[in-house]
């Protein structure tokens, strides 16, 4: 079968490019002339439902090309959607259902991406198959300004005096809401998301959806984020609330751009009927726009802009932030803001910084000028003698190369401003260290990852409570403390004297899993703790599965050893991308290969 005299199963470039947009996945890009796991190795490991081995160098840059044609005319969209479609559902890339709704939801704004970018087929086809099969280069370095200041001397952080204020900083991530979640449904299914009506029945050897969750590739009943929030209400109370995104569930085959206005305004107003008046400064997680991870920069206008979710968010945000703070919200999806007088919050879209946000192709060099805004804003800051904390989705370490080497760069250059920077994305429990520049020994930041609030995959429900420096003169700002409260799914959908394990408990408990300085030792949680935590996982790995037990946040179901040890400490010092190619250099981690599964 023929079109435009094209074969038919050319059509499967197109799902295999789509396939870049990842179900329930996210791993850094691979650096140009380095060996390392390639696309669809990553792929094939992450088991996402999806069989990509059928490609080839050879016919990934005959597909390509052959692509770039096509794409020359508008008249040929509608057939290559359709080939797309087909080659999907008979090459079993994926569930027929799933194939024919990701290939209509995503061809539109993929295709335009494709047409307006600058990707010739052997970058394509390096980044599917393999630096062997071209040259990747449309990521290519490129640098932020710094202002001519000299950079303030820096003085290492002390902890406060005894008695000094503190605040209690509540912090929400990645909720990953699933409307259709259904109890007695199978948590075992083909498709990338379970626990739903269509997931099917379960049987003996299909595991059955909780009332309160489920260990699988599940998200969260609405009466779960319920009861999360009444939760937190009831430990409050809170100062203020960090909340980094990630809304909606994992169904991304089928989602609209109503549904997804939808869930951000039942979210928000949900937070806001428990929570009362305390102000939340939220983030934009990949989740949240639809097709996922489509975040065209500013000067794409129109219908496929990101406008439609901007202005939403903007809407059910006013009430926790300043005007001008929902300008530049509206204009790229980020803003600053007061939090206390001494404290400034400056909340990234990070979604600009990830290769899966496929408008990327077009231009990367430092999308809507985001990183540079950085700059100015906390050079203003240091100016002002305020200190600032960053928030955001996506962790600086899981970016493109050259956007994660800018941000490093600014974290440098402002150590004394920058007093905490927090994250969500991975689901886990976590964290990653920034280094000086100079000789990359010297501890000088931490980005703090909180667990989500999601089960999806294998996970109890948790939420994460910051215990800041307080509001007072000569407040360093930094984190003092941290506790992860968790709900245990097992207790949680089978109360004590229940006929049945899926007999739930009304009132579930949530419980304390662990306060950090306690769990590990820890007099402070400064940078140079966490370094020297780091170095205490190499020494004893007793302390490093404590560590992976709560990782997981108290749900383990493999230990962690050698490869596995090796990649997960390599991701926790690593919050400049390149510096996981380095690990080599790290006493007791040379000569492995890296790899880091990731959730999203």
């Amino acid at each position: 079968m023929l079109f435009s005299g094209v074969p038919y199963n050319l059509g499967l470039l197109l799902c295999l490019v789509l396939g870049s947009v990842r179900l329930g996945t996210s791993f850094p890009v691979q650096e140009e002339g380095k060996p390392g796991i390639t696309f669809l190795e990553e792929v094939d490991r992450l088991r996402v439902g999806f069989n990509w081995r059928n490609l080839t160098c050879p016919l990934c840059k005959t597909l390509f090309a052959v692509l770039d044609i096509a794409l020359l005319s508008d008249v040929n969209e509608e057939r290559i959607a359709k080939a797309v479609g087909e080659a999907c559902i008979r090459l079993h890339l994926a569930e027929e259902q799933v194939c024919r709704q990701i290939t209509e939801l995503f061809r539109d704004d993929f295709i335009r991406a494709l047409q307006q970018s600058l990707l010739w087929p052997s970058e394509a086809c390096a980044l599917l198959v393999g630096q062997s099969c071209g040259h990747f280069d449309i990521y290519a370095p490129w640098n932020v300004t710094l202002p001519r200041v000299p950079k303030p001397p820096v003085t290492p952080p002390t902890p406060p005096q005894p008695g000094a204020p503190q605040s209690r900083v509540l912090f929400l991530t990645d909720i990953h809401w699933d409307q259709e979640y259904a109890v007695g449904s199978s948590a075992d299914c083909k498709d990338p998301l379970c626990c739903r009506n269509s997931s099917g029945s379960h049987n003996w050897h299909r595991r059955q959806a909780g009332f309160w969750g489920s260990y699988s590739k599940c998200d969260l009943p609405l009466r779960t984020v319920d009861n999360l929030l009444e939760n937190a209400a009831r430990n409050g109370p809170w100062d203020w609330v960090y909340w980094t995104g990630d809304i909606p569930a994992h169904n991304i085959w089928s989602q609209t751009r109503k549904q997804q206005q939808s869930e951000i305004t039942v979210i928000t107003r949900l937070i806001r009927s428990h929570l009362g008046d305390v102000i939340v400064y939220p983030a934009i997680g990949n989740h949240e726009s639809t097709p996922v991870n489509s975040f065209p920069p500013p000067f794409v206008h129109g219908n496929r802009s990101s406008s439609w979710l901007y202005d939403t968010m903007a809407k059910e945000w006013a009430p926790w932030l300043p005007k001008e703070a929902l300008k530049t919200l509206r204009h790229g999806g980020f803003y600053t803001a007061q939090v206390q007088l001494g404290l400034r919050v400056i909340s990234l879209n990070m979604n600009f910084c990830a290769r899966e946000n496929y408008w990327l192709l077009v231009n990367s060099t430092d999308p809507a000028n985001q990183l540079q805004w950085l700059v100015q804003i906390l050079q203003t800051s240091e100016d002002q003698g305020e200190k600032v904390h960053i928030i955001g989705h996506i962790p600086p370490g899981l970016c493109l190369s050259s956007w994660s080497w800018n941000y490093y760069h600014i974290i440098n250059r402002y150590e004394s401003t920058i007093t905490g920077q927090f994250f969500g994305h991975t689901h886990l429990d976590e964290f990653q260290m920034f280094y000086d520049e100079t000789t990359m020994t010297r501890a000088l930041g931490v980005a703090f990852i909180a667990p989500s609030a999601t089960t999806y995959v294998n996970l109890n429900p948790g939420y994460r409570v910051y215990l800041v420096d307080g509001n007072y003169k000569s407040s360093s700002r930094y984190v003092l403390d941290h506790e992860t409260y968790i709900l245990n799914l097992t207790k949680a959908n089978h109360q004590p004297g229940g006929v049945s394990y899926f007999t739930p408990d009304p009132n579930p408990k949530w419980t304390l899993l662990y306060r950090a300085s306690d769990a590990y030792g820890l007099s402070s949680l400064f940078p140079s703790d966490w370094d020297g935590l780091v170095r205490a996982f190499l020494q004893d790995d007793r302390v490093f599965q404590r560590f992976w037990f709560l990782h997981h946040k108290g749900h383990v179901s493999e230990t962690c050893k050698d490869t596995c040890k090796t990649t997960t400490i390599c991701f926790l010092r690593s919050g400049r991308y390149d510096q996981m190619e380095q690990c080599s250099a790290l006493e007791g981690l040379r000569g492995n290969k890296y790899f880091r599964k990731i959730l999203c």
